[in-house]
């Protein structure tokens, strides 16, 4: 038997309007390649065609075809291994690799409704490379428990191999007043301590916001 073959090519935004074009029930005899306004190139090692102007295509095998239901809406999840990747030499950065910000994909939401991912909605959440985070079962339990930390902040601050150590070397204004205008009310003290790390660790500051959280063990 032979294998079913795909190209998956992925949608930018200055193509949406073509690919939604695209998903109109045309009979089957019709090339909705030219109805979409799309130029079909042929791939390197599967038999269907690519769209030219995707700026990102991959070649692939079919491996398994899973029903999502029998209702209205429910699709297909088509499962495949990808045998060539192409992509645009625009999309890289200077070291060659894939540069996040120049894609402008898109997401299909549901109904009639899309999501543009660019610049202004794009961000980095750090991952351990080699070794596993501590998780948040391992954080102090006054770190753990905190009022005012949420999951994202406590998921930032388990990020980490171990928990660090308290640096005598670190030197903060704002960490020195909170302690001198608190100390006298722990529970207070706790408080700006916490609401203090988590403004650190929204700009990114992982290192200086557990000093400030030890700083109130």
């Amino acid at each position: 038997m032979e294998v079913p073959e795909v190209v998956i090519n992925i949608v930018t935004y200055d193509m949406v309007q073509q690919t939604s074009l695209s998903s109109c029930e045309f009979p089957k005899e019709v090339n909705e390649f030219a109805k979409a306004g799309f130029t079909a190139i042929a791939a390197s090692k599967v038999k269907p065609p690519m769209v030219k102007e995707s700026k990102v295509q991959l070649e692939c095998k079919v491996l398994e075809v899973k029903p999502l239901g029998n209702e209205g809406g429910a699709g297909q999840l088509v499962i495949c291994e990808v045998l060539v990747m192409h992509i645009d030499d625009s999309l890289f950065d200077e070291n060659k690799k894939m540069d996040q910000r120049k894609i402008n994909h898109v997401a299909r939401l549901g109904g009639d409704w899309y999501c543009k991912v660019d610049e202004t909605n794009l961000f980095q959440v750090a991952k351990p490379n080699t070794q596993l985070g501590i998780g948040i079962d391992s954080l102090p339990p006054s770190i753990r428990n905190s009022k005012y930390l949420s999951g994202n902040d406590l998921g930032q601050l388990a990020n980490v191999q171990e928990i660090p150590a308290i640096e005598p070397s670190f030197d903060d204004t704002h960490l020195k007043q909170i302690i001198q205008y608190y100390s006298i009310n722990p529970e207070e003290m706790e408080k700006e301590l916490h609401l203090y790390a988590q403004k650190l660790l929204v700009a990114g500051n992982v290192a200086a916001a557990w000093q400030v959280l030890l700083a109130g063990s």
